[in-house]
């Protein structure tokens, strides 16, 4: 009796063993498909999810981009129409000038009994100064600037409008003592013998200095338009090139190694379960 009960015990040990062994392989390899699944999943949503963003990210930026690229160009329109305007109003006078320093001395200073129109306005006294030139011993009408010249050929001084006659003689008679009061000495003016030989002027108004100072803000508006220009095609050009470098790194190192520690670890948890 004994024998016969302990015999059937034995016998069935064996299978035993063999079902055990054969589950824990099987949950084993459930645990590495589903983390292989899971490994999938993870990845297809990281994919899906980075061109989500990059489709969000692309029109918002997009729109910066081109408002910078336009406020660029316009930069650079209106800095080319600034030297339109410059080199009609300062260059071309400056090039066109043949105005030569030279050396005047006072002759004397008079004021017209004839009053000269000022615009239409009103009239308005006029101040006449000769001048000699000590180079040639020429008698010569001094002038302010190129423009009195033009505007006023006999007249040295003239007072802006107004209608108070009394106000205005007042006025051209300070200048008048002003330049009176000078020492009769040599001083600095300009002549151009070719074009008004009978004329000097006291001042330049189209300088070189001048010339390159109206200049410079055309310039400037150019050279700042360029380099918005230039620097938002360098981020665009920068930031195609990361978004290649993101996604060659996600796709082909990063996805590797997370799904090696995952499975890595599920293993080791796997083996830790199991009993010895």
């Amino acid at each position: 009796m004994f024998l016969n009960t302990a015999s059937p015990r034995g016998s069935f040990s064996i299978p035993i063993n063999i079902n055990l062994q054969g589950a824990r392989r099987r949950q084993t390899r459930e645990l590495l498909h589903t983390a292989t699944a899971q490994e999938q999943d993870w990845s297809r949503w990281v994919g899906v999810r980075g061109g989500q963003r990059a489709r969000t990210q692309v029109p918002e930026s997009s729109v910066g981009e081109d408002r910078a690229i336009l406020l660029g160009f316009t930069m650079m329109a209106f800095s080319v129409l600034m030297f339109f305007v410059v080199g009609i109003t300062t260059v071309k006078p400056y090039v066109s000038s043949n105005w030569e320093e030279a050396s005047c001395a006072l002759l004397r200073t008079d004021i017209l009994e004839e009053w000269v129109d000022c615009r239409g306005v009103s009239t308005v006294p006029c101040l006449r100064v000769a001048v000699n030139l000590t180079d040639s011993n020429q008698t010569a009408l001094l002038h302010f600037d190129e423009e009195s010249v033009l505007f006023a050929p006999e007249c040295f001084y003239v007072p802006k409008c107004r209608l108070d006659r009394t106000e205005l003689k007042d006025e051209v008679e300070r200048v008048k003592s002003s330049l009176d009061s000078q020492p009769e000495s040599a001083s600095s003016c300009f002549s151009d013998r070719t074009r008004h030989p009978g004329d000097v002027i006291l001042n330049r108004k189209y300088t070189h200095q001048k010339a390159l100072l109206a200049l410079l803000w055309p310039c400037l508006m150019l050279a700042g338009g360029a380099l918005l220009v230039g620097l938002v095609r360098l981020t665009q050009y920068l930031a195609h090139l990361s978004s290649e470098v993101c996604s060659e790194a996600a796709g082909g190192r990063l996805t590797p190694r997370h799904t090696q520690g995952k499975l890595y670890r599920l293993l080791r948890r796997s083996s830790m379960q199991s009993p010895s």
